[in-house]
């Protein structure tokens, strides 16, 4: 089956649906997949629960999809770089479940190995176990969490072949490599297409079974980060 599509458009197309559970990897503006968030939006998919590890920022990223208020609900561990984010929020426009950044990542691993549920002692005694089953293991309360799976995944890769293998690199190795595994189709993007036998083995992180489409987008240009913080030079001597 061949895996590489010409664009994102033709990557998603005849998969998406609303009120899907999309997996949405990166870190802040790191590693998220530009280009299928875009083709996202301009799909028209509206209802949509959203996994990911932040909201993007106004206008880039996921906060795209906020614009034109595709996102119902928001399972996420940070969003305080989106001002559009707070303001669905507070007016009572989108739904947000929060969880503690480890505690999600556990449950999108989990997902993704067929576990349904596992117990963690983050959170205990606070809001986030709200409502939620807590056990005793040796004197310590523990929580119960819920593996998440989803319908679809976008990951954005550094490198991979026309198989599906994939390579992440530096702080975009985060959400992407287990959102891979957690959702029933993953669709990815690649900076650097190759073909089968041109990645090392031993440097692979997704293999190319869990993923079933692909677009290459190279990146040109200086990635985009959150907030620049410099400190003045001294004077010149």
């Amino acid at each position: 089956m061949k895996k590489v599509h010409a664009d994102a458009k033709s990557a998603l197309a005849g998969i998406l649906k609303d009120g899907m559970v999309i997996l949405s990897g990166g870190f802040g503006l790191a590693g998220i997949p530009e280009a299928l968030t875009l083709a996202l939006r301009e799909s028209g998919v509206n209802g949509l629960t959203v996994v990911s590890n932040n909201a993007g920022v106004d206008g880039i990223g996921l906060g795209l999809l906020l614009e034109t208020r595709q996102i119902k609900k928001m399972i996420s561990s940070y969003v305080g770089e989106n001002k559009l984010f707070a303001q669905q929020y507070l007016a009572g426009d989108l739904e947000l479940e929060f969880n503690p950044q480890g505690t999600l990542a556990e449950r999108i691993r989990a997902g993704g190995a067929g576990i349904p549920a596992f117990f963690t002692k983050t959170g205990v005694g606070t809001m986030i176990a709200q409502g939620k089953e807590t056990r005793e293991f040796d004197g310590e309360t523990y929580v119960l969490e819920r593996g998440i799976v989803g319908d679809v995944a976008l990951v954005h890769a550094w490198k991979g072949d026309t198989e599906g293998n994939l390579v992440y690199r530096k702080t975009a190795r985060n959400f992407n490599p287990v959102m891979a595994t957690a959702a029933r189709l993953t669709v990815a993007e690649v900076e650097h297409l190759v073909e089968p036998g041109e990645l090392d083995p031993d440097q692979i992180h997704t293999p190319g079974i869990y993923v079933k489409r692909i677009v290459h987008v190279p990146v040109a240009g200086a990635k985009r980060i959150e907030h620049r913080t410099t400190r003045p030079r001294p004077a010149a001597a």
